[in-house]
């Protein structure tokens, strides 16, 4: 967090200011600032300092960080961590453990998450024909019973095939 210039600490020779009720004052010299801040008897904030010139408010200076801090805190709650979340399935893989593995790929997809699907390919499955190999994959994907659009294309990694799913953006 940046440090809050408050009262005397004030550089700038001259300042935007605006009153404790939102009303503009206009461009005053910062000692004119401090005496009329000092006649509310409240602190003088400055709460732009990059702008030409910097914008000072006159309002108690504890209750400035509470609304500081209160908007952090409404910011933070409002952010959304996604998480690449990975299903790995096999040539070999039964068809009711594929449909479990989709159920799970739906579940994590409605809470938003990030999926990355790989068909885990080893031995002499490594060389078998890549159509063959994406099909296979395709196959998989249709069966989730979740709507999601692929984010990045199926491709060959070092474990075998992969794609990233992501939710599909819902129209209303």
């Amino acid at each position: 967090m940046p440090k809050i210039e408050i009262n005397e600490s004030i550089r700038a020779p001259e300042l935007r200011v605006i009153g404790p009720d939102g009303e503009n004052l206009g461009v005053l010299r910062t000692k004119e600032a401090l005496d009329k801040a000092g006649t509310y008897g409240l602190d003088l904030i400055v709460i732009s300092p990059k702008a030409k010139p910097p914008v000072a408010k006159i309002t108690d200076y504890g209750k400035y960080k509470y609304e500081l801090k209160r908007k952090n805190r409404e910011i933070k709650a409002k952010q959304k961590t996604v998480e690449t979340k990975v299903i790995q399935i096999k040539i070999g893989t039964g068809e009711n453990d594929l449909l479990r593995k989709a159920k799970k790929i739906a579940e994590w997809l409605k809470e938003g998450h990030r999926i990355k699907v790989d068909l885990f390919l080893w031995g002499r499955y490594k060389y078998m024909d890549f159509k063959f190999l994406k099909e296979r994959l395709e196959k998989f994907l249709a069966i989730i019973p979740e709507s999601f659009k692929i984010a990045d294309e199926i491709k060959k990694s070092p474990k075998g095939l992969t794609v990233t799913l992501e939710k599909a953006k819902s129209k209303k």
